[in-house]
């Protein structure tokens, strides 16, 4: 009766299992459905080893059923023992070379593929004119949230990378507190971001995240960094290089922009004295502010990574950050308010239609 139960426990859980992972094959997550050259080279090699493990477990399986069903007690009797083939040199040979074989089948793509991924020599190419050829990005980790840095365009921008289709786009990946994990699950990666270090390598984005479920391709951290570490996403949006181009242009317009703490508007106003001091809202310039920059937040997918983006969202995340982020920094060292104080319900309202007004694509 027992075993009766443990073997409906098992199927029960088998069966628990693919629901669950009935809903990973999502175009803009799927590791399953690559978007790019390196996910798709990545997904090759994975098919390769898991073929030639399965036909090890299956031809090993085949010989124990076949050795059991032939030599067994109630077949060949009591007292006989098969014949013995210790010290078989054939035997030897066989079991030795044929794993060397596969060993090599999978450790020559694997090296030379993680080779090829490693090489990042384009990122310091120039033209006639001395301008760098490669679009490169610092990316830069941080507790709970990610700064996406252009340098060759003068640009930067947080939570939400931006980048044209068709081209290689090369990365410098760092962290400012502690490790983190890069990873685009549906494009390619993953790779750490470390404090002492910076990691290089590049993702090719072959179609444009438009016509996604949600517009965009989701990004993960996929190392262990804090209690909020499952609420570390970032999103990525593709372009066409075109629309790429007409992006950075208006990120570079928003030069100079900034909230103007006189103003009759009472959201930025609100926003110049509680806000300004750690988040930018012009996109032209670099990264190293304590806060993400919100000149896009308007254009975001999600509020703070993960909730859904309405004024509602964000006037919930403004009154009690800690709540949705434990142990994000916009919090006092003690944890019982945010940095910039406790504001009026008025004044959050305000403040949150002001942020959702930032934009550079309306």
């Amino acid at each position: 009766m027992m075993k009766g139960l443990k073997k409906w426990r098992l199927f029960s859980l088998l069966a628990v299992m693919m629901v669950f992972l009935s809903g990973c094959g999502e175009d803009y997550l799927s590791t399953l459905k690559p978007s790019g050259e390196v996910g798709k080279q990545q997904l090759n090699l994975l098919l390769l080893t898991t073929v030639i493990m399965t036909l090890v477990v299956v031809i090993v399986s085949v010989i124990y059923l076949l050795a059991f069903l032939k030599y067994r007690r109630a077949r060949v009797g009591e007292n006989v023992i098969p014949k013995q083939v210790e010290g078989s040199h054939t035997l030897e040979v066989i079991w030795t070379v044929i794993p060397i074989i596969l060993l090599l089948i999978i450790a020559v793509p694997v090296v030379t593929t993680t080779y090829k991924f490693a090489d990042v020599a384009a990122m310091d190419e120039v033209d006639e004119e001395g301008n760098k050829t490669a679009l490169t990005i610092n990316v830069t980790a941080k507790l709970y949230w990610w700064e996406f840095e252009y340098p060759n365009q003068g640009i930067v921008t947080a939570q939400e990378l931006v980048v044209p289709t068709g081209e290689k786009v090369y990365f410098n990946l760092k962290a400012a507190d502690v490790k983190h994990s890069f990873w685009i699950p549906a494009v390619g990666g993953k790779m750490d971001t470390n404090v002492e270090n910076l990691n290089k390598f590049y993702l090719v984005f072959d179609k444009e995240s438009k016509d996604l479920k949600d517009g965009v391709f989701y990004g993960k951290c996929a190392e262990l960094c804090g209690p909020s570490h499952a609420l570390m996403d970032f999103k990525v949006k593709t372009l066409s290089p075109d629309a790429f181009d007409a992006w950075v242009d208006a990120m570079k317009a928003t030069e100079g922009q900034t909230a103007d703490k006189a103003s009759t508007d009472l959201g930025e106003a609100t926003f110049a004295n509680s806000c300004l001091g750690c988040h930018a809202i012009s996109g032209s310039g670099a990264g190293g502010t304590p806060g993400p920059n919100l000149t896009t937040f308007g254009d975001r997918n999600r509020v703070a990574g993960f909730l859904e983006h309405n004024e509602e969202s964000l006037k919930a995340w403004i009154k009690n950050p800690e709540e949705f982020k434990p142990g994000n920094l916009m919090m006092n060292a003690d944890g019982t308010a945010p940095i910039y104080g406790n504001l009026s319900d008025e004044e959050i309202e305000a403040l949150a239609t002001y942020i959702m007004g930032l934009s550079v694509e309306k």
